[in-house]
């Protein structure tokens, strides 16, 4: 056993030593975007062309190390960053989710569900909490995942599981929400983007996925609970540490003014959608058709986002008087900018990538070939989909982003699907799934050294090990449960999401 635990532990050091060696992101794509250049002059020198299945066309190479591709770098560098899908969408839902985390309504809202929640049911309500806190992404890992501890322990339970089950909740259930969050809009974009390398003006909602994200949210609360109680909380036993039961400060009458103050916006805000969407001539419905799924409001799911969590936490933050004037409201929005500051520069060169992949043909090249091998191998939906989930959480393993890992696979993966008739939705979903369930064990994780920190808290002696060998039975729970589900799906032929299915 010793012999093994060895051996795990020496390729997760390996793999750590290899991740901590990668560039940083941004530079990583002005690598790929420079690779691109070079490869397309390459591919130039011989006498390649396929066939486009949709439109009977010849594709040939593009060379963008020539006079011509010279010029195309210059005059598109700019409209390549502005006109990149995931940015406006990103920037304007942080506006939103910056308010309601300035203001105090996230942190209270995540306070009260969990301390509120009956003893035996404080494990799900733990990671059911952590997935929901996915929608403003940061907020989970600093404050629910050190509460899940502290709950635990003054519960008398030890408190790694209580971090651990929380932990699995907001970085293994990325992909599950009841609540549309700032990575929907911008996984959309990027398939978006990657879609129309086959199909010119084909639109990916941020909605997309929503039907699948529902059910899974509660499917993966309820499998995050089964893991914690039945494999994890016997192996961590008793705690014996140091550390003392703290207070859990209960929601003070403040905070409860602010909540009501929120609770009154957001139902005037649902009444003004549901009038909007229930007439056959709402006003948010599409004004000739009167569809509601290619309609304003579908469109706008990005504009709802900013309005909803602006609205509400602006109602907050004067319930509970930590919104004082409107200065603080603008500095919360700033505030939520400031943390964009190196993702609007990974952007940058992400956009670059993009476009040249784009232009040189090289991405289309590679999907119709790519999509002939997988024909002649014969293998059906099932295994197609599975074989990515295992791909995509192999990757994760190296590459921590969400965004910056699907802004390099999107434009491969995505056209070379859509080829053999599979939606950009369901590439997507099924990406998302493969990327969650390994965040929990992967050292490329953002917040993976922050999670070490907090469980040496409890256990003097943690190490990456420690946080490997907890979350592990989650990920490959996780894996198997979440892929049943997709199965499932494909199986009963289900909608993802508003007017997305799962073929083409």
């Amino acid at each position: 056993m010793k012999e093994k635990k060895g051996f795990i532990n020496r390729s997760l050091s390996l793999i750590e030593k290899i991740g901590n060696a990668l560039p940083h992101p941004a530079t990583l794509f002005f690598l790929f975007a420079l690779g691109v250049v070079l490869i397309s002059w390459f591919v130039s020198l011989f006498d390649l062309s396929v066939i486009h299945p949709g439109t009977g066309e010849t594709v040939t190479p593009v060379n963008l190390l020539s006079v011509e591709g010279l010029h195309f770098i210059l005059t598109t560098m700019v409209d390549n960053f502005t006109g990149f899908a995931p940015l406006g969408t990103v920037l304007v839902s942080m506006l939103g989710i910056g308010i309601a985390e300035s203001s105090g309504l996230i942190g209270t809202s995540l306070r009260l569900l969990v301390i509120s929640a009956p003893k035996k049911l404080l494990t799900f309500v733990l990671v059911f909490a952590g997935i929901l806190s996915n929608t403003a992404s940061e907020v989970g890992y600093v404050l629910l995942v050190p509460l899940g501890a502290i709950i635990f322990l003054a519960v008398g339970r030890h408190p790694i599981g209580g971090m651990a089950a929380t932990f699995a909740g907001v970085s293994g259930g990325y992909s599950a929400n009841l609540l549309l969050g700032t990575i929907d809009p911008l996984l959309a974009g990027l398939s978006q983007e990657a879609a129309n390398i086959i199909q010119e003006g084909y639109k990916v909602s941020a909605a997309a996925n929503y039907y699948f994200m529902v059910v899974s949210t509660f499917v993966i609360a309820v499998t995050g609970t089964w893991v914690t109680e039945k494999l994890v909380m016997p192996r961590l036993g008793k705690y014996t540490g140091d550390e003392k039961p703290e207070e859990l400060k209960k929601i003070n009458e403040t905070e409860r003014r602010g909540l009501r103050f929120a609770l009154i916006a957001s139902v005037l805000l649902a009444v003004f959608i549901v009038a909007g969407l229930i007439p056959e001539q709402g006003y948010l419905r599409d004004p000739q058709t009167g569809d509601i799924l290619h309609s304003p409001f579908m469109d706008g799911i990005v504009a709802f986002i900013f309005i909803g969590a602006g609205i509400v936490g602006i109602a907050y933050g004067i319930g509970a008087g930590t919104y004082k004037n409107d200065t603080m409201v603008m500095k919360g929005m700033g505030k939520a900018m400031e943390t964009l500051g190196i993702y609007i520069v990974l952007v940058f060169f992400a956009a670059q990538f993009v476009a040249y992949f784009k232009e040189t043909n090289l991405g289309l090249i590679f999907a119709i070939e790519g999509a002939e091998v997988l024909k002649a191998s014969g293998l059906g939906d099932i295994p197609l989909m599975l074989a990515f989930i295992f791909l995509s959480g192999l990757i994760n393993m190296v590459m921590g982003s969400a965004s910056a890992k699907w802004a390099i696979m999107a434009p491969v993966f995505i056209p070379m699907f859509m080829l053999l008739g599979y939606s950009p939705e369901l590439v997507q979903a099924t990406y998302r799934v493969g990327d969650s369930v390994t965040n929990i064990i992967s050292p490329m994780m953002s917040y993976f050294a922050l999670i070490v920190a907090f469980m040496e808290k409890y256990d003097n002696k943690a190490g990456i090990g420690t946080v490997i060998s907890t979350m592990l039975p989650y990920t490959i729970t996780f894996t198997i449960v979440w892929s049943i589900l997709l199965i499932i799906w494909l199986i009963l032929g289900i909608p993802l999401g508003p007017d997305a299915g799962l073929y083409l």
